[in-house]
């Protein structure tokens, strides 16, 4: 199975997750394919960021969902769709987990792939 990060980025954010803070958070639209077949998720993963250079992500605080599933190959326009519709998703996940992404406060460039 390939696995490609079509955009990671890091960001401000507020969290608490099993008593502990967490201050920052890995956005990530991942697109996994094999045989013809194809799926994308977006996830967040929230992580305590004591200092500036703390990126040491931790897992417990994260979660994922699939936006699609099925045949196919990594497309441009789908890719779009899901890249202009990410904060939507992301969000949403946050708020499952109790947290909140500060949007415009981001730690790094995101990375695209």
């Amino acid at each position: 199975m390939k696995v490609t990060d079509v955009c990671q980025q890091y960001f401000s954010a507020r969290c608490v997750y099993h008593g502990v803070e967490r201050r920052a958070v890995s956005v990530r639209l991942t697109a996994e394919s094999d045989a013809g077949q194809i799926r994308y998720t977006v996830g967040v993963s929230f992580f305590p960021h004591v200092d500036e250079e703390d990126y040491a992500v931790s897992y417990d605080a994260a979660a994922e969902a699939v936006l699609w599933e099925g045949r196919g190959r990594r497309g441009k326009k789908r890719e779009a769709a899901y890249l202009a519709a990410l904060r939507e998703h992301a969000d949403k996940l946050a708020e499952e987990l109790g947290g909140v992404i500060l949007w415009d406060e981001p730690l790094r460039e995101a990375r695209l792939g």
